[in-house]
């Protein structure tokens, strides 16, 4: 995984620390240090001192020599969506979605080809594909995807579009561009987007885009069900009205927010109270 900088500032030891917390997954919750070494494309000795650091920081712990993450792993990916004010936004609004339709609901950001979730209110339902915080999934397939990707321009797309998933699934294959091309601006139009059992056999989702201040699409949110329960007439019918207007909500509330006055300025703290 190492070894892909090419700028003058490039830190291969702080890559190589990330890849090391990369490679633990749902398949890989403890490893030994030659399977951490082996899964991070690293030697042996390396692989020791940074997972020891990282032991010390808090983000690994060891027992009998296996190496797993510790929870303060999430302040990482939290600090990201805690800083954009979304999840303390969305949270209320998505809880309120799914009470009303009994179905899952989440949010996801688009990160080169794949989207990533940022947050998520479930319901306890057997689906093929696990999803939590973090997850990431090829764009194109998803609904929530196809909805960040109808936001960008032309030569964004292509260049995307281009990028290899890493999401760990296999390859997905996209079909003829003109025809992504063409279902994409359609998603664009009519602000939504369906994707039916295109991720995987029995996963049927429907998204809409999160705006920012300027209106700009920064994320998506959708309603997922399983196929052999809810039918595409019934997702469309019932439930995108319910996405469509928790979206909006949730858009409008988040460019309240940015827009909120906010400064900070420097305090002496050897100031008497007469100085303040």
């Amino acid at each position: 995984m190492a070894g892909r900088g090419t700028g003058p500032d490039f830190v291969e030891a702080l890559a190589r620390g990330l890849d090391v917390l990369s490679c633990f997954d749902e398949r890989r919750r403890r490893m030994t240090l030659t399977e951490v070494a082996a899964a991070a494309g690293l030697a042996r000795p390396t692989a020791r001192r940074l997972l020891l650091t990282l032991q010390e920081l808090g983000y690994i712990r060891a027992d009998d020599g296996l190496f797993a993450l510790t929870p303060q792993v999430l302040r990482l990916g939290m600090s990201y969506v805690g800083a954009l004010g979304l999840w303390d936004i969305a949270r209320p609004h998505l809880e309120d979605l799914v009470a009303r339709t009994g179905e899952s609901s989440s949010m996801s950001q688009l990160d080169g080809s794949d989207i990533v979730y940022v947050a998520r209110v479930s319901v306890p339902k057997i689906i093929t594909l696990r999803v939590e915080i973090g997850t990431r999934f090829p764009a194109l397939p998803t609904s929530q995807g196809k909805v960040l990707l109808g936001a960008l321009d032309p030569e964004s797309l292509r260049r995307v579009l281009a990028e290899p998933s890493r999401s760990g699934l296999p390859p997905f294959l996209p079909r003829d561009h003109a025809r992504v091309e063409e279902e994409l601006l359609a998603v664009r139009a009519r602000g939504w987007a369906l994707a039916d059992e295109e991720l995987a056999p029995g996963i049927r989702s429907v998204a809409a885009p999160v705006r920012d201040g300027s209106g700009a699409v920064r994320a998506a949110m959708n309603v997922t069900v399983h196929a052999a329960e809810t039918s595409v007439d019934v997702l469309l019918g019932e439930h995108l009205p319910r996405l469509l207007r928790t979206a909006g909500e949730v858009s409008a509330e988040w460019a309240l927010w940015q827009s909120r006055p906010h400064a900070e300025v420097a305090v002496d703290r050897g100031a008497s109270a007469g100085e303040v």
